[in-house]
């Protein structure tokens, strides 16, 4: 458990470092180039995955609950909506006016899909820590972004 705990706190980490520390960031990048910052961030976030997969890979599971079969029906249907809105954060869509971080809700949204059907304990830190991290990027650019202004309509969706 001790490699998918520090794998997922590692994502966490090099994720928020951007919204938590605009300034730190920047002047890595003054210091390091552009092209050497991104370089080393995908290299952590390839560790953190590597980690993440370790970790799961090599713990025993522990039954924590046993999740009702009935709430298979409501994963699926939370699955499609969290990959409607990974999809439309990435393309033009009004999605994107409605709601201000759609890639980030849809890992809150994924992540409690996976935890109503999986109730093991790697179960709970993989899904639970990362839709906390969810969480926490949405808290932490909105501080950092202040007021939304909405995009203007795309016209599609």
């Amino acid at each position: 458990m001790f490699l998918l705990v520090t794998g997922i706190l590692l994502w966490s980490v090099v994720h928020l470092f951007k919204a938590i520390a605009p300034g730190a960031r920047q002047s890595l990048i003054t210091r390091l180039g552009e092209g050497v910052y991104k370089g080393v961030f995908a290299l952590l976030i390839l560790a953190s995955l590597a980690l993440i997969v370790l970790g799961w890979r090599s713990s025993t599971p522990e039954l924590v609950y046993l999740a009702p079969a009935a709430l298979r029906h409501v994963t699926m249907l939370l699955m499609l909506i969290a990959i409607i809105l990974f999809v439309a954060s990435a393309i033009p869509s009004d999605i994107k006016r409605w709601l201000r971080h759609p890639q980030m809700l849809a890992v809150i949204v994924w992540s409690i899909a996976h935890l109503l059907s999986n109730g093991e304990d790697r179960s709970l830190l993989l899904f639970g820590g990362l839709g906390v991290w969810a969480v926490l990027e949405i808290l932490f650019i909105n501080r950092r972004d202040g007021d939304w202004l909405r995009p203007a309509p795309t016209g599609w969706m």
